[in-house]
């Protein structure tokens, strides 16, 4: 709601720039879903993914016409959040500190300082929505008190809900009942369990991805570097996906399962992002206001997800 400056003492003269900011998430799962998922625009509340199936059943040739089969049009719903992020800003709120030196001169401020300060400040709130927007499209609940997961449901709970093959049973992992916790010991067990419980239908659609939490994935690495298997480029410190060894499925770490234990394997056609503006999170308005002597910043878009097919969807529920 406003600047806190707790962790700063009285004014010295220091620089400004560069004013560094602290490690944000990226926004992995929504730019995967942007480039190869479905994208439905324009939707203001919810919108339907239209859905058709049918069978087909051979029969013995004759003279007669023999009708058999059945299709089957359904559909499911994606409901977009209505979100915005409001805060307000005194900038005399800085005269005291070395944030002074970002502010021009004179003591009537009609902008947010000069603009190196401003462009941090934007870029920073900007990576701050794109960390919560990653973490609210897996773990996003509509019942949560977490303000900032409440807006619309996520993946883990909309896959949950519906028919997905449980990974986590001895007939895919091998282990003596369920996984309670990955481990480095068994973190090869469980991610082959996923990769072996994904329905044989989909994978010759290549864009089938295991998602995995990165604490999951950095297990993973580990593990396989304990076998000697270096599975992916040792030299690439950025790489945050390989492939499973000896497949063409690719393990992809996400900021959005962090801490979760939990495990999805999902093709990237069968999920659906519902927006009314691609990237609306992004335009944002930030303004002086004359009439309450501040700057304000707001920024507003819907987002939601769905899954077209829940039983073509893979899970592993644990810890870790």
């Amino acid at each position: 709601m406003a600047l806190s400056f707790s962790g700063l003492s009285a004014y010295t003269k220091q620089l400004v720039q560069p004013l560094l900011t602290s490690a944000v998430f990226d926004a992995k799962t929504q730019q995967l879903i942007l480039q190869n998922g479905r994208v439905l625009k324009g939707v203001k509340s919810s919108a339907s993914i239209p859905l058709l199936d049918t069978d087909a059943f051979f029969q013995t040739q004759s003279c007669s016409f023999d009708p058999s089969g059945t299709t089957t049009i359904s559909q499911r719903t994606v409901t977009v959040g209505k979100i915005k992020v409001e805060e307000k800003i005194c900038p005399k709120d800085m005269e005291a500190y070395f944030t002074q030196e970002a502010l021009r001169a004179g003591s009537t401020y009609e902008d947010f300082g000069n603009s190196d300060f401003q462009k941090v400040y934007l870029d920073k709130k900007n990576a701050v929505i794109a960390k919560q927007l990653e973490i609210a499209l897996w773990q996003g609940d509509t019942g949560s008190a977490n303000a900032n997961l409440n807006k619309f449901d996520g993946l883990m709970k909309l896959i949950d809900a519906g028919s997905p093959v449980d990974a986590n049973v001895s007939g895919y992992t091998g282990a003596t009942g369920t996984i309670a916790a990955i481990t480095q010991s068994n973190v090869i067990a469980a991610t082959e369990g996923v990769y072996k419980a994904i329905p044989v239908e989909i994978l010759h659609r290549g864009d089938v991805k295991i998602f995995v939490g990165k604490d999951w994935y950095r297990l993973l690495i580990m593990a396989y570097r304990a076998l000697n298997l270096f599975a992916y480029n040792p030299q690439d410190s950025q790489a945050s996906t390989f492939i499973l060894p000896g497949t063409d499925i690719e393990i992809v770490a996400v900021n959005g399962l962090n801490g979760t234990g939990d495990a999805y394997a999902i093709s990237l056609s069968n999920i659906a992002l519902g927006v009314d503006l691609e990237n609306e999170e992004n335009n944002y308005k930030m303004w002086y206001s004359e009439d309450n002597n501040d700057v304000r910043f707001r920024v507003e878009f819907k987002i939601g997800v769905n899954v077209a097919f829940t039983t073509e969807c893979v899970k592993f529920k644990s810890t870790i």
